[in-house]
């Protein structure tokens, strides 16, 4: 995790009571920064795959429970490593590195099986298209940085928006299996998440361009 203040994602939860118990017990285990980062990836691929379980067992309601558990604690670990790396004095140089890359996986292992479990063509295109979507608002994020020195982390479906989405829509899958009832919800909420996506995309350039346009005119 970089110690640069402008590469973190502003959130409140990092002041919470319960963030910094948390993180004081991981510095206190002696987890480095650097491997919360890599754990963030096995969480989100425990809830991708409990997503593509979900719709092959009789049990799905639990799996989708885990899918939705899975990927809260990739959310988790992308917090802790932050408050590590900086609150814990832990920062390293290879930080931005793990900051990044791990994300952009953790994003594939999540939205592409989603889409899989949504189990229709359409959700899996959405699911890839979601996958490709967000590793493009990163890259806009990144190359805004590069020329401005300052993050965009706009939503409306930023990471935090994304994970979100998914969470519900897990959760909304978990009721529908209990009830024993089907509806394309996932196909629904993979669509609300690539307008998302798109106009999140849209604003991130929007903003990168006046700033651009007001040096040029300085």
């Amino acid at each position: 995790m970089s110690s640069d203040p402008s590469v973190r994602r502003p959130l409140k939860s990092r002041s919470t009571v319960w963030a910094q118990f948390f993180s004081r017990a991981m510095l206190r285990m002696g987890l480095m920064p650097n491997t919360v980062s890599l754990l963030s990836i096995l969480c989100a691929a425990v809830g991708g795959g409990a997503a593509l379980m979900a719709v092959r067992s009789e049990s799905g309601w639990l799996f989708w429970f885990i899918a939705a558990a899975g990927v809260q604690l990739r959310l988790f670990c992308n917090m802790m490593d932050g408050l590590l790396a900086v609150e814990g004095g832990l920062k390293s140089a290879t930080g931005e590195l793990f900051n990044e890359i791990p994300d952009r996986i953790g994003d594939a292992f999540i939205l592409v099986p989603f889409g899989y479990a949504g189990g229709t063509e359409w959700s899996i295109a959405l699911g890839w298209a979601a996958m490709g979507g967000a590793v493009l608002t990163a890259y806009i994020r990144a190359l805004g940085a590069s020329i401005t020195g300052k993050h965009d982390f706009c939503g409306p479906m930023a990471k935090p928006h994304r994970m979100a989405a998914v969470t519900l829509g897990c959760l909304g899958m978990l009721v529908l299996s209990l009830l024993h009832l089907t509806w394309p919800l996932v196909l629904v909420f993979l669509f609300f998440i690539n307008a998302g996506i798109f106009i999140t995309c849209w604003r991130r350039i929007r903003h990168l361009s006046i700033i651009l346009k007001q040096k040029s005119n300085a």
